[in-house]
């Protein structure tokens, strides 16, 4: 497991507290927690997925609002949860992976518990951050995409 006291846990920490007041805080790194994607537990990425699972808990610890990752070659969104992996409607992060740029995409597996939308196709997130709240549209090069709006923590 990664060190709990690396340099960049140390810099989040810091940022994080630097900033406790604001509202609508989003993160964003490559390698997905949750994903219903191909690479979802795979063996190999196990030492990248625990650390970014460490982000993830200091950014829930921290009340943090969104998480965007990419890695799967996919769109796919999550409800509210916890570093667990389990629904929080009140307190949880909701992750967006954006992976679904000009490269060939992947076949989803089985849905991931709290997954609420997932995409096969080519497209690019529209994300607004604003005071209280964040509005996301997922724009597909065809089909239907994926929009909403939330309220910040």
């Amino acid at each position: 497991m990664p060190d709990a006291g690396s340099a960049q846990l140390a810099w989040l920490r810091a940022e994080l507290a630097q900033n406790a007041t604001t509202k609508c805080t989003l993160a964003y790194w490559h390698h997905p927690i949750f994903s219903s994607g191909p690479n979802a537990g795979i063996a190999g990425e196990a030492g990248i997925r625990a650390y970014a699972q460490q982000m993830f808990r200091i950014l829930y610890e921290a009340n943090a609002d969104l998480v965007m990752v990419g890695h799967d070659h996919l769109y796919e969104r999550f409800a509210p949860q916890n570093p667990d992996g389990l629904l929080d409607p009140v307190r949880g992060i909701r992750q967006f992976i954006v992976g679904s740029g000009g490269v060939p995409l992947y076949d989803f597996r089985a849905p991931r518990v709290n997954s609420e939308v997932r995409l096969k196709t080519h497209g690019v997130m529209k994300l607004t951050l604003s005071s209280d709240r964040y509005q996301w549209e997922f724009l597909p090069t065809s089909g239907a995409g994926d929009s909403g709006t939330t309220a910040c923590h």
